[in-house]
């Protein structure tokens, strides 16, 4: 079973699975083909956080595909050019791509398909041609006039003839096709998968990729702050990182283990939301009923803002899960809305407090740092691609950066790079302050659970901030309420915007809760009664959850995707 964001990458997983191929391969084939077909929300320049259970492993692990600040990326630096936070967009944001080099460990670890077959459906897709997604093309349309008069690399790819491509119109990107080529060959002279799967990273990490990003990024160029500003990362950044696998990050809810990445993510905030809310009475956990999602916004409130406070690149955030810990956050879980950011205090440190700046420029309660103004601000989002097969190899996948709007795209490359970076501080007391050689805390977030010591469900979304808030509405009607993943998946659901933006321009917004209307006005106005400023939107308008699963009971795989935005697609048999 295959399910994600994209139609194409759901077929491209499924035809790997049809052929023989693990669930490991169709991954890979997969998120490949992401890179192409969803250009506003991945891309080769960008990062991953994948979690996976293999078969044969007895433990879950992290995919680790964040790369860190650039060697030349130090809080001096962006002080000297006149920045008080790192750009929304433009090659200062860059953190080092880590994407293709996790994809192809992966691969190498994992799979069992040579990578000129895992690599020829996203080769066909750029060189041929697919259908533009009518997002894709809006996305385009919003820049268009940046890269006319700023980005004329970008206007030269993304609008052919000078006019933005139409929905369904097919595009192509022979400069990208031209890049996964470069990689099949540059291994045709290993004697083994492995050895061709090595000799792909050394080109991608040393060759033509590194040597173009390098030279190009070091051009001025205009970024979302209005300034122009070169690029720190050079050739040195690309070869020195390595992607791999790390330990996750796991608590119980309602019997089930629930595993997330560390606190260089916002994984941990689930857990934290999920350990608070366990003890509850299931009424309390009811997303649809306004009781329900008081609590569910408050939960998270508490837990987002303890990783705005303590997250980081190396923090440890296990006191987050420690039952004392939690007893003393559940006690501030009040029948009203709070409209103050509650930290906890954890290991002995105090909290660390961002700025506080609300989305009209002005500060809370003096925090100082100023917002920067919105002119240039090109936000991208994310995709989202879950595999089993029948032999019980399960993964979960978010991809997200390098979008075609988040720098000037490299005119031999076909893509741009990420901007990761924007969600670190110029602030070196912060935990996620800009350190070279760092990891940004990403918001990547999948999920896995699992029934006893085997994963039995891969999950995730797109999002941002709101991709673990989205996960938090399923995993409560699925795992309390017993819903099938698709019916889950299909209800309304809710986010509370009453954290710190991980986004430039970093905004926060007291007590802000969005829900799409049909959770109904009964919700609404019960919500609001509780102190809650309520943004209600369209009916179909949050989230873009997917999901695969093991259901050992019956013998069976299942997979469920989201309706939202027509073009997320379940597939397998």
């Amino acid at each position: 079973m295959a399910a994600a964001t994209h139609w194409l990458a759901t077929a491209t997983a499924q035809a790997v699975l049809e052929r023989g191929g693990n669930a490991f391969d169709a991954a890979a084939a997969g998120g490949f083909v992401l890179q192409v077909v969803e250009p506003h929300l991945n891309g080769p320049g960008g990062d991953l956080v994948g979690l996976f259970h293999a078969a044969e492993d007895p433990r879950p692990r992290v995919l680790m595909g964040q790369g860190p600040a650039p060697r030349g990326a130090t809080i001096e630096h962006y002080r000297a050019e006149g920045l008080e936070t790192v750009p929304g967009a433009g090659a200062l944001a860059a953190a080092v791509p880590g994407a293709v080099d996790a994809w192809l460990v992966l691969l190498r670890d994992y799979g069992t398909w040579e990578l000129a077959d895992v690599l020829a459906f996203a080769i066909g897709y750029a060189r041929d041609g697919h259908p533009l997604l009518a997002s894709a093309s809006a996305t385009i349309a919003r820049v268009a006039q940046l890269f006319r008069d700023e980005w004329p690399s970008s206007a030269d790819l993304w609008l052919p003839g000078g006019t933005v491509p139409r929905a369904g119109d097919v595009f192509r990107n022979p400069a990208l096709a031209a890049v996964f080529e470069g990689l099949v060959a540059a291994g045709r002279d290993a004697t083994d998968r492995a050895a061709r799967i090595e000799a792909a990273r050394t080109e991608w990490r040393t060759g033509t990729v590194a040597h173009a990003t390098a030279a190009f990024a070091a051009r001025p160029h205009r970024h979302s702050t209005g300034g122009h500003h070169a690029g720190v990362i050079t050739e040195a950044d690309f070869a020195d990182f390595s992607a791999g696998y790390e330990e996750p990050l796991t608590t119980t809810f309602r019997g089930r283990t629930v595993v997330k990445a560390g606190a260089w993510t916002q994984g941990p905030a689930l857990l934290e939301a999920l350990a608070l809310l366990d003890p509850l009475p299931d009424e309390r956990l009811d997303p649809a009923t306004a009781e329900g999602a008081h609590t569910i916004v408050e939960a998270f409130k508490l837990a987002l803002a303890d990783r705005d406070a303590h997250f980081g690149h190396d923090s440890v955030v296990s006191e987050l899960l420690d039952p004392a810990f939690l007893a003393a956050r559940r006690a501030q879980l009040l029948p009203d809305a709070s409209h103050e950011w509650r930290p906890g205090t954890v290991a002995g440190r105090a909290p660390h407090r961002p700025p506080l700046v609300r989305p009209d420029g002005t500060s809370v309660a003096g925090t100082g740092e100023p917002t920067v103004g919105r002119a240039g601000e090109t936000r991208g989002d994310t995709c989202h691609i879950d595999v089993v097969d029948e032999w019980g190899n399960i993964i979960s996948v978010t991809p997200s950066g390098g979008w075609l709007q988040s720098s000037p795209a490299i005119p031999e490359l076909g893509f741009a790079l990420g901007t990761r970076l924007q969600m670190i501080w110029l602030d070196e007391t912060s935990p996620a302050a800009l350190r070279p050689g760092a990891r940004p805390r990403t918001t990547l977030s999948p999920t896995l659970v699992m029934t006893g010591d085997r994963a039995d469900i891969a999950m995730g979304t797109p999002g941002g901030d709101q991709q673990d808030q989205w996960q938090l509405p399923m995993l409560l009607r699925m795992l309390v309420g017993g819903w099938d993943a698709q019916s889950a998946i299909d209800a309304p659901t809710l986010h509370t915007t009453a954290m710190i933006d991980s986004f430039w321009p970093r905004t926060w917004t007291p007590a802000g809760v969005v829900m799409e209307d049909r959770l109904g006005d009964e919700v609404a106005s019960g919500l609001r009664a509780r102190g809650h400023d309520v943004t209600v939107v369209g009916p179909w308008s949050l989230g873009r959850l997917s999901a695969v699963g093991i259901d050992r009971s019956r013998g069976l795989l299942w997979a469920a995707s989201n309706p939202r935005g027509m073009q997320g697609y379940a597939a397998g048999r």
